[in-house]
């Protein structure tokens, strides 16, 4: 007979490495907690280093601006892949595979988009990063036209070509 639950819980405890240890933990994981992180441009890329998904959010109208940062922070505590919100939270497809928006309709027939990318290889974050991007309105029934996607997952490649990440 093997030992009982509680020693194998104890040996596998014993196991597992902790940064107290002094051995590295695990990497993120997509089950964890997400922190929100917000993509800011390197001075290389932008003297201004702007961040365009704050900027964004910050020029939306109040009301929606705490719709769109309400559910940010519930998609993060959810962790994202679980989070099942109604349509306030897609996966992209097409030239935007790999992306996520937050989506809110806004006052006057608007619609607010926040592009999001899902980071687990951040070096020097213990958790997996949940990164605004960029934001994007758009008049109801409407698309986006293909330079905004465009620029948007230019931003993209700009967040990840440096790692340590250049957030906010």
């Amino acid at each position: 007979m093997g030992p009982d639950p509680k020693q194998r819980r104890e040996a596998k405890k014993a196991r597992q490495p902790t940064a107290a240890s002094g051995v590295p933990a695990a990497a993120p994981n997509a089950d964890d907690e997400h922190a929100i992180a917000y993509f800011q441009r390197h001075v290389l890329d932008d003297p201004n280093e702007t961040s365009p998904g704050r900027v964004f959010l910050r020029s939306c109208p109040p009301k929606t601006r705490a719709k769109l940062s309400s559910i940010l922070v519930a998609v993060a505590a959810a962790p994202p892949r679980r989070f099942s919100g109604g349509g306030y939270w897609e996966a992209m497809h097409g030239t935007m595979a790999g992306w996520f928006e937050i989506r809110v309709d806004g006052p006057n027939r608007h619609h607010y988009r926040l592009f999001c990318q899902l980071d687990y290889e951040a070096s020097g974050i213990s958790k997996p990063l949940l990164v605004v991007i960029d934001g994007r309105d758009k008049p109801f029934r409407t698309a986006l036209a293909e330079s905004d996607y465009t620029r948007i997952r230019a931003y993209g490649h700009e967040y990840y070509k440096r790692n340590p990440r250049s957030i906010i």
